[in-house]
């Protein structure tokens, strides 16, 4: 398969006025751009046509590519190595295709909207959608290792082992069984956040990681992005909860009040509706002024990384 891009990325220039809607209109075309080339393409001989399409259907056409959006971002803030940057932007965002995928299924949970759409089982079975999740898997770690010099191996090899930790049982995965577990249990406030700081936050630091690693920042910038990253995750999923009582399956574009129905903890629930935005606003402050520390290095370009904290716990869908 040919892994390099028709549309390079051009590295993000400093500004002193910051236009964050330019800002994310330009990487969003490098990253759509690059996934378009990436993901297998139905006429390709190498790929069976269905699990190609569907493959293409999970990925392309929607999403608000937070996680490429916070690798691009922190990739900038440390000046690293761009075409890095997109590898693992779109690794992690296939990663994330691949787990919406499987969640979506019967014998997870069994939603029959995502993004607006039909989900992937409902438009090409439930088989096909399983060889998708698990041919996107594949294919996220395929990006992180271009057999060129693009990327060096010491990065390749960080890169691969954060996804991967991010993404296993110790991550994502992990927390998704303890989100299957604990359907119709109360959770303390430690477990809930345990449960999403695994299921949703551990991606979402891993794509701040990840583009912090295609640079080379020093151990105090590493840990305050990770800090960054850890409050943007736990916010992230508060928001989500929140969303899910106050919001319509046509603005979310995804099935509303499935966690009420499905008797799921949330935040909500624990916390009561106006607690729980008070508690994503106070996540959203921990994160901006954790990349303070950044600006103490001498890196000065954070505005990304500020303005995707303040839309990600400020958003409506």
């Amino acid at each position: 398969m040919d892994l390099t891009p028709s549309r390079m990325c051009s590295k993000i220039q400093d500004s002193p006025v910051f236009d964050f809607s330019d800002w994310c209109a330009s990487q969003l075309s490098t990253v759509e751009n690059a996934l378009d080339d990436w993901v297998a393409c139905p006429t390709d001989t190498k790929t069976p046509s269905d699990l190609g399409a569907a493959m293409r259907y999970a990925v392309l056409g929607g999403g608000k590519r937070l996680r490429p959006l916070l690798t691009m971002a922190a990739c900038n803030a440390v000046a690293g190595n761009q075409m890095a940057a997109l590898r693992a932007a779109c690794a992690v965002e296939l990663i994330h295709a691949y787990s919406l995928v499987h969640d979506d299924m019967p014998c997870m949970d069994n939603d029959s909207i995502r993004r607006g759409k039909p989900t992937v089982h409902v438009r090409y079975g439930e088989a096909q959608a399983l060889l998708a999740g698990d041919a996107l898997q594949a294919l996220a770690f395929e990006l992180l290792t271009p057999d060129d010099d693009t990327v060096d191996c010491e990065t390749q090899s960080v890169l691969c082992r954060t996804l991967a930790q991010a993404a296993g049982c110790a991550g994502m995965a992990g927390g998704q069984a303890i989100d299957l577990a604990s359907v119709g249990l109360a959770l303390t406030s430690e477990q809930l956040h345990q449960m999403h700081s695994l299921k949703t936050g551990a991606l979402l630091q891993a794509s701040v990681k990840m583009g912090a690693y295609c640079g080379q920042a020093s151990s105090p910038v590493s840990q305050a992005l990770h800090e960054y990253g850890s409050a943007i995750g736990l916010a992230f999923q508060v928001i989500d909860d929140v969303l899910d009582v106050t919001a319509d399956s046509i603005i979310l574009g995804k099935t509303a009040g499935k966690d009420a129905a499905h008797d799921k903890p949330t935040f909500v629930t624990l916390m009561g509706l106006n607690a729980a935005n008070a508690y994503a606003q106070q996540l959203l402050a921990n994160a901006q002024s954790s990349l303070n520390v950044l600006h103490e290095h001498g890196l000065h370009n954070t505005h990304a990384l500020h303005a995707l904290a303040n839309m990600l716990v400020n958003r409506h869908h």
